[in-house]
């Protein structure tokens, strides 16, 4: 079978509840049939928003991360600038927004990197990433839920703390690897 084919799913739902809800996330509890003919049940995270992420790379060959502490893994941790954005909005507008956010960067050209699946063993979630190049240096104003730090560095070394585990964040390894790719590193 190729890639880009699809197959009938061979999971059968016999019950979906949601059993919990905030402004970003649901929680549903599946009864199911899986695809061997036992019964058992699934859990699944839905997303109220998409997710961004943005590999911003300078004239030099720099790119800029963004640590922060992240509460769920109790650990610092060195991303690309991300976020998330209303599913209604167009992903590029998410992503500008977010790289002026964290970065106070702005860029003149925009290149889509596809689309991902962060963890589709348990959720549903997708994000949309670009490359951000052309880019100018403003302001940052990050969202009072972030402590940030920026650091400028070079691309072929943030791809390399891919490499040496240094960097985790899903969006961030797709993005970085797909960037250095895209511009030959």
């Amino acid at each position: 079978m190729k890639p880009q084919e699809q197959q009938q799913s061979p999971w059968q739902t016999l019950s979906s509840e949601e059993r919990y809800a905030n402004p970003w996330i649901s929680v549903r509890h599946e009864e199911v049939i899986n695809p061997s003919g036992g019964r058992g049940i699934y859990g699944v995270v839905s997303f109220k928003n998409m997710a961004i992420g943005v590999v911003p790379v300078d004239a030099e060959g720099y790119t800029y991360l963004v640590g922060q502490y992240r509460y769920t893994l109790n650990q610092y941790s060195w991303e690309i600038p991300e976020g998330g954005g209303p599913m209604q909005e167009h992903p590029l507008d998410t992503a500008k927004r977010e790289l002026l956010e964290e970065t106070g960067l702005t860029a003149n050209h925009w290149e889509d990197l596809g689309m991902i699946h962060t963890s589709n063993s348990v959720t549903d979630e997708f994000g949309y990433l670009y490359l951000a190049q052309d880019l100018a240096q403003g302001t940052a104003a990050p969202e009072e839920t972030e402590d940030l730090k920026v650091w400028r560095l070079q691309l072929a070394e943030a791809i390399a703390m891919c490499m040496r585990g240094e960097i985790t964040d899903s969006l961030s390894l797709a993005g970085l690897l797909k960037a250095g790719r895209r511009l030959g590193i």
